[in-house]
């Protein structure tokens, strides 16, 4: 029986103390032994910043790309080897800024792999400039008298593009988030699992007791997670209460679905098949 131990890696840890990131490590922990899955049977992809080091903190397959380059390897993965069970880690820059276009193209695909992204609201790896999501006039060490752009929502952009799986979590509650990334993975089709993530070093505004304040679970209020309008408008919700939970989940045909060729199974299990110049 597979154990946190089985992921539990030698790498030396060196995110801040008291990150978010340590939350959405132990939760992805805690429900890839929930899910009985082996570390053989993983796949963890991931670009650039501070959450696409988590890979090298969970003992299984992965791949260290560059910075918002994660999905196209996660998606040339599932192509080649429909069993592993593939898991992207980016963080908010990473998908939403330089992997935007990729994280509209992996929507509209529908690949069965499962996004995490760890939304701090800021770029950390970098020292603290804004990032997609960040507030309009939020001050950074890098625009001291606010951001200037509008912040980007990734839950609406997500519905809006017809994604099967959106869902938010919080680091700060590992329980609900380990079950979200559970029932991500389980839903056949791309998920979304956007994670409220406190960067402790360049954003004192969206701190631990911050959010702690205005969470809740969308579940425990009668959310209907087929009801697109109600996610939508749960989606667009924020300030004084910020929704948690599945927000919207809808089957439909997969990406792999999609393609007569690979009816015929994983491309590594095919016979190659020659061209005639």
């Amino acid at each position: 029986m597979v154990t946190v131990e089985d992921y539990r890696s030698d790498f030396e840890n060196e995110w801040c103390p008291g990150c978010g990131n340590f939350g959405i490590l132990e939760a992805m922990k805690a429900a890839l032994v929930d899910l009985g899955l082996e570390p053989h049977q993983v796949l963890i992809v991931s670009g650039i910043g501070q959450a696409a080091k988590t890979p090298h903190f969970l003992k299984c397959n992965a791949f260290h790309g560059l910075h918002g380059r994660a999905l196209p390897v996660a998606t040339g993965a599932k192509l080649a080897n429909h069993a592993l069970t593939v898991l992207v880690n980016a963080g908010d820059g990473d998908c939403y800024g330089e992997g935007g276009n990729h994280f509209m193209a992996a929507i509209r695909r529908n690949l069965d792999i499962t996004l995490i992204v760890h939304d701090n609201r800021i770029y950390g790896l970098t020292k603290g400039q804004a990032s997609p999501t960040s507030d309009l006039g939020m001050p950074t060490r890098i625009q001291p008298e606010g951001t200037v752009s509008e912040g980007f929502n990734p839950l609406a952009a997500a519905l809006a593009l017809g994604a099967g799986f959106v869902a938010r979590g919080f680091s700060g509650d590992k329980a609900q988030l380990a079950m979200l990334i559970a029932a991500g993975v389980r839903h056949k089709g791309f998920a979304l699992i956007d994670v409220l993530q406190p960067c402790v070093s360049f954003n004192h505004i969206h701190t631990h007791g911050w959010y702690k304040q205005r969470v809740f679970d969308l579940a425990a209020e009668g959310h209907d997670a087929g009801d697109w309008n109600a996610a939508m408008a749960h989606g667009r919700q924020w300030g004084d209460r910020i929704p948690l939970g599945i927000f919207y989940q809808e089957q439909k045909p997969t990406f792999i679905d999609r393609i007569g060729m690979l009816q015929k199974g994983p491309l590594i299990d095919q016979a190659a098949v020659a061209f005639e110049l």
